[in-house]
């Protein structure tokens, strides 16, 4: 009996277009030669879409540049195909040291005067006052334990969920992303943390930092960095 050749390459069709899953253990020219001969049988049906949306998984295989490029450009040359996303559980040393860049929390301890800035790439997490004429930016949330009474811009890099936390919320200015609102009309008492986020109107309103636990459920980081 002849022994059936193994699978490596799994077609799925969806509504989103084609999704690829591809196996990690095998030689990627072996991938390739198997994606160019399910993809020229033309089995998928490209009904009135001009264009299908191939996304590949490659699971957990470390996938080159010129690997990508070859992929793409296989896939390319296909009738009505075009490569969306090529995903890896998979990364470099270089780009697990970005993400913790991007996403620990930074520690500071001091008193952020007037004219100066305090810029860091994650969140920031603040023990000490920012004065009138301080700011402090982060490309994640910031975490004041102590008096807002500056500027501070979350979410620098185009983060829309980034939060702004101070024990005494009473700053010259908030930023969120792009989004920018001037000191607020209502002072905090002082008694009380609060916090201050983008609403559904993209508008960024200040609120007592108990609401966080239900608008942002995700944000464990902060669990983390002070626990």
């Amino acid at each position: 009996m002849k022994q059936q050749k193994q699978q490596y390459v799994t077609i799925k069709g969806t509504k989103d277009g084609l999704t690829l899953h591809l196996d990690d253990s095998c030689a990627f020219g072996e991938l390739l030669q198997e994606i160019d001969e399910k993809l020229s049988t033309n089995y998928y049906d490209s009904g009135e879409r001009s264009l299908i949306e191939v996304h590949v998984k490659v699971g957990n295989r470390y996938v080159t540049t010129k690997q990508e490029e070859e992929l793409r450009a296989l896939i390319r040359n296909k009738k009505n195909l075009v490569v969306d996303t090529i995903e890896s559980n998979v990364i470099t040393k270089e780009q697990a040291l970005e993400w913790k860049r991007e996403t620990e929390i930074i520690s500071v301890t001091k008193i952020i005067r007037s004219g100066q800035t305090l810029e860091v790439r994650g969140d920031l997490l603040l023990i000490g006052d920012v004065n009138p004429g301080g700011t402090v930016i982060a490309g994640g949330n910031i975490f004041i334990i102590g008096a807002l009474r500056g500027v501070a811009h979350a979410g620098y890099h185009g983060d829309q969920e980034a939060v702004i936390a101070a024990s005494l919320m009473d700053p010259m200015q908030l930023k969120i992303s792009e989004v920018t609102n001037r000191a607020p009309d209502s002072r905090g008492d002082g008694n009380t943390m609060e916090c201050a986020y983008i609403n559904q109107n993209n508008q960024i309103v200040v609120d007592r930092i108990q609401l966080l636990t239900h608008l942002r459920p995700n944000l464990t980081r902060l669990e983390r960095g002070i626990v």
